[in-house]
């Protein structure tokens, strides 16, 4: 997992939050996926540093969230 500065590429990229998610601001991140990795930022502050994993750490992370791993 690596650190990267999303709010200059966050213009050239697709967002998108959880159909989970609802309206009302509440705890959300949003992911968007490139040729290097998937990024990930919180919601509620966009043009803060967030994060940039490989897509092989991005598909363990969500097996083990919707309880395939684990």
């Amino acid at each position: 997992m690596s650190l990267e500065e999303t709010a200059n590429s966050s213009d050239q990229l697709n967002w998108f939050k959880s159909s989970y998610s609802g309206g009302a601001g509440g705890e959300c991140v949003e992911v968007a996926s490139c040729t290097h990795g998937i990024h990930v930022r919180d919601s509620k502050d966009t043009v803060r540093t967030g994060l940039v994993v490989g897509p092989g750490a991005w598909a363990t992370f969500v097996g083990y969230a919707v309880g395939e791993t684990g």
